[in-house]
Parts: structure tokens; C-alpha cells; sequence
């Protein structure tokens, strides 16, 4: 049917016939649509074409899905998006942009960035950063809180894997039959094994009108800031899901790319902007989540064999890669706790972040950071200073409490969890042991030593950071009685990558696992 559209595409890919007089039109093809990029202006046009999924068959569809586009992407991308325009026939029989005659096609009309900005192009050339991953996190846990509450019935995840097994199956050559058959049957277990929760995240308003296609070539650096676009516009079925399952979609993209710490920081970022525990709770859907998305890439590898009429052997291999890596996602280690304790400035937090990220399944393990979740219970921002008023014994008590109570929550989710707090009381740390043998985790406990010159120099020199510490708070802990430390201690006044190594060793953690997946 793209026949059809052939004058308007002709038309669009001349220079002359757009405003500003653009030196080049370039353009991107997509499975349903053609985009036409002419100076600072961008025109989508869907493409006339009927898909399994899709139907944009007429001028009248085209129209109103270039108008829900243009709708549902104002959340998270007002910037870009500018409006909806009509490509006219006018009485002279040429076609114009925006005229006064009868509209023959549609478009969505956008402002232009450069296609280095996609944070897919800023992933492939190493530009990451941990600030970008924790602007993101707040965007997307932005986006979902403004999204609109599903019905109940909207949960269907069940019905999303049936109809992705199926279609993996019809597209399968006889080389990924039993890898496919062996992720089936682990896809039916785990489905069944996390139904009760599905229904209690619908239950609880978790199953929300979301983004729906949320991976790295569908946000961008946008004025220096990342923003999410090109929100699934063609399926309301296929964009209403728990909220958990939009992110994962990006986690897994990370993950995919080498990228495991920035996953990880975006989902704990994610996590402490919700404040829900009912997140925390949703750790145990993760690994189920995205092993769906990876194998939605799979399929789609597999689907573009088949458009291409071709044996792609770069497409093939990345099928069979990435159905092994949903396989791998629905078999997670076992959940663990690991807390690092010491005094201020003995870089707990530096360690507790390398770590995170391969102490437990994609994308890492949840990280609880004291100073985070005393600003958490404050409600204010991580880098705002609290008074010294905020710091009693009540409010240290109420910290370790929602430490400890998230902490059970991630683990009882069958996922690992980072403690990263002074716990200068003994009892402190005896009730971080506790709380992890109630769930059945495996406990490590790390303490970190430095002598107070150093830890105070240490301190004085941060900036934009959530800890408060100072260099007298550091001399007065100097002064707390300690207790027994029972845990294995480690010399933390050298440089943070030979802590790093010691507490690699006494964890069991691979040095090689760090370099594959980051």
C-alpha cells in the first residue's frame, strides 16, 4: 500500500518544497513510518500499511494516530513535539506543506536533534554518565506517576507471552527449537509463579497507561537533558502495562549494551524517587519482565530474516544470543545482603555502587544508601543540606528502619540488596544479619577502617553529595564506642580500586564479570 504515498514521499524529499530553504532532506525508514529531517524540522509520516499489530491502512487512521502521537508524547517530550500538520493538495494541483487545500497525508510535525543525541548513538561511543542514568530515572518515574490508572483487567502479561512463545515458534529455525522449548517451560513457571503479585501491582494502581516502547533509541539528550519520545501511539493494549515492565524495556536495553552499572543506577535512582515498597516488592517481576523484552528482540531479529528473504548470519546469531539471555534472566542467583559499614569517609558508597551492579541478578542489586533514605523520609532532594536539627535519635532510628524495611522487602523479592550506612551501634549491625536470615539470604558484611586525618580530609572535599558529614561529625564518630566488629575489616585509605579488589576477593565477586558487563 506504500505505493500509494509514493508522491508525498517524492515530495517531501525535495528540499525546494519545504519552508527555511534547507540545503538537504534526510530521511529514516522505520517499520511504520518514513521520517523527513529538512534544517531544524522534522515530518513523520505513517506509513499506509497493515501489520499484525498496526493498521494505518487509511488517511483517516493515519490522522488520528499522527494526533494520538502527538497526544501522548506531550508528557514526556513537549519540547520536540510540535503539532500535527496536513500535506494539501491545493487548486494548482501541487502539494504543499501546511496549505489551504485538501489535506492528502498527515504528519507529525517535530523539532530536529541530531541523531548523535539518541542515547542508543551516546551508549555506543561510551558517553554514559551516572548523573544522565539518575536525570533519566527521574523522568521515567515522572512519566509514570502522571500516567493514567488502568482497569484491573488490564494486566495481561500472561496473554503477552503466550502470543510472543507462539510467535518465536513459527519464526524458529530448527537450530533454536530446544533452546526455545527449554524458555518456554521457564516462562510458564515463572508466570505462574508471580501471578498473585501481577494481580496485587493491577490491584494498586500499578498497571498504567505508560511509554511502552521505552529503550535507548527512544530517548534523547534534549537541550542537555534526556527525554523520552516516541511513545507506542498504534496499541493502547500494548502500552498499558505495569509500570515495572516499561522500565524494564530500558534496563534490559542496558544490559544488552555492556551497561550494567548505569542499569543499575537508573533502577535504584528509580526506585528511591517512587518511594513505594510496593516497587521494591516488584523486584521479584523483574527477571520474568525482561526476559520478555529481550525475547521481543529476538523476534524481532528473527522477523527481519524472514522480510529480507534472506539467512542474515549477524541477525541469526543475535536471535540465538538473546533467547539464551532471556533464559539466563529467568534463572537468577540466589538473593544475598551485603552491608558496608565505617565511619564517614571511608568511601562506603563509592564501594557500595561498584559492587551493586554484579552482586545479584540484572540489573544489579537494590542499593540503600543511608544518606538517600534520610532525604527519602525528609522529602527534600539528595544534595539538600538538612539542618543538624534532623539529626537526632529518632530520625536515626527511622532511617535504619526503612533501611532494614527495604531491605527484607528485596530480598523476600528474591533479589539482592547493598547496605551502605555508618552502623557505628553493634546492635545496628546485628540486625542487618537478622533481617537477612529471615529472608533466607545469604549474609557479607563489610567494615572499612581509616584513620581520622584522612577521613575527615576525604569529607571536607565533597561537593553535590546527599551526605551532610562533616569534618567535625567525622571527629566526633572517632569517639563512638564500636563494639565488636565481627565482620571482615578492610583498609579503605588507599585508592578506592584497591578496596574495590579486597572486598571483590572476600565476596566471591569475579573480577572478569565486572569488565563483561560494564
Amino acid at each position: 500500500m506504500a505505493g500509494s504515498q509514493s508522491e508525498v514521499f517524492a515530495f517531501l524529499s525535495d528540499p525546494r518544497n519545504w519552508p527555511d530553504d534547507p540545503q538537504q532532506v534526510d530521511i529514516i525508514d522505520t517499520h511504520g513510518a518514513r521520517v523527513f529531517l529538512a534544517g531544524s524540522t522534522v515530518l513523520k509520516i505513517k506509513r499506509a500499511v497493515t501489520l499484525p499489530y498496526l493498521d494505518f491502512s487509511t488517511l483517516d487512521l493515519r490522522k488520528r494516530y499522527c494526533e494520538h502521537e502527538l497526544e501522548i508524547n506531550q508528557a514526556g517530550a513537549g519540547g520536540i513535539y510540535r503539532d500535527v500538520v496536513a500535506i494539501t493538495r491545493e487548486k494548482n494541483g501541487a502539494l504543499a506543506i501546511g496549505g489551504h487545500g485538501t489535506p492528502v497525508e498527515w504528519a507529525v510535525r517535530m523539532n530536529r536533534f541530531a541523531q548523535d543525541d539518541l542515547l542508543k548513538s551516546v551508549a555506543a561511543r561510551g558517553g554514559l554518565t551516572a548523573t544522565m542514568m539518575d536525570e533519566l530515572a527521574d523522568a521515567i518515574a515522572r512519566y509514570h506517576a502522571a500516567a493514567a490508572i488502568a482497569d484491573t483487567s488490564a494486566e495481561r502479561i500472561q496473554d503477552v507471552a503466550t502470543g510472543l512463545l507462539s510467535n518465536l515458534a513459527r519464526a524458529a529455525d530448527h537450530d533454536l527449537q530446544k533452546p526455545l522449548s527449554r524458555l518456554q517451560a521457564r516462562f510458564a513457571a515463572v508466570l505462574a509463579a508471580t501471578k498473585a503479585l501481577r494481580t496485587e501491582r493491577a490491584n494498586t494502581g500499578h498497571v498504567r497507561r505508560c511509554h511502552g516502547d521505552l529503550h535507548l533509541a527512544n530517548i534523547v539528550l534534549w537541550q542537555g537533558h534526556p527525554v523520552l519520545f516516541d511513545a507506542l501511539e498504534f496499541d493502547e493494549a500494548l502500552a498499558t502495562i505495569d509500570t515495572m515492565y516499561d522500565l524494564a524495556f530500558l534496563l534490559m536495553d542496558l544490559e544488552r549494551q555492556h551497561a550494567r552499572a548505569h542499569a543499575n543506577t537508573v533502577l535504584n535512582r528509580y526506585l528511591w524517587r517512587t518511594r513505594d515498597l510496593s516497587d521494591v516488592h516488584a523486584l521479584a517481576l523483574l527477571p520474568l519482565f525482561m526476559a520478555l523484552r529481550a525475547a521481543v528482540r529476538a523476534l524481532v531479529a528473527l522477523d527481519r530474516i524472514a522480510a529480507t528473504g534472506g539467512d542474515n548470519a549477524n541477525l541469526r546469531a543475535s536471535a540465538h544470543e538473546t533467547l539464551d539471555f532471556a533464559l539466563d534472566l529467568l534463572h537468577p542467583p540466589a538473593p544475598r545482603l551485603i552491608v558496608i559499614a565505617g565511619l564517614s569517609g571511608t568511601g562506603k558508597t563509592t564501594l557500595a555502587k561498584a559492587i551493586a551492579p554484579f552482586a545479584g541478578p540484572a540489573p544489579g542489586a537494590l542499593h540503600l544508601r543511608s544518606d538517600m533514605e534520610r532525604k527519602a523520609l525528609a522529602n527534600v532532594e539528595p544534595i539538600e543540606r538538612l539542618r543538624p536539627s534532623s539529626y537526632t535519635k529518632d530520625t536515626a532510628r527511622a532511617v535504619y528502619d526503612r533501611i532494614l524495611q527495604r531491605a527484607e522487602a528485596g530480598l523476600r523479592a528474591g533479589h539482592a540488596v547493598v547496605i551502605d550506612a555508618v552502623m557505628a551501634n553493634p546492635a545496628e549491625r546485628d540486625e542487618s544479619e537478622r533481617v537477612a536470615h529471615r529472608a533466607g539470604a545469604a549474609f557479607f558484611g563489610l567494615w572499612l577502617d581509616g584513620d581520622s586525618k584522612t577521613l575527615q580530609a576525604r569529607v571536607a572535599q565533597r561537593t553535590g553529595d546527599a551526605s551532610d558529614a562533616t569534618p567535625d561529625v567525622v571527629a566526633r564518630q572517632f569517639g563512638y564506642d564500636l563494639g565488636s566488629i565481627r565482620w571482615p575489616r578492610l583498609d579503605a585509605t588507599g585508592a578506592p580500586a584497591r578496596t574495590l579488589k579486597e572486598a571483590r576477593a572476600v565476596l566471591g565477586i569475579d573480577a572478569d564479570d565486572f569488565e563483561k558487563k560494564n
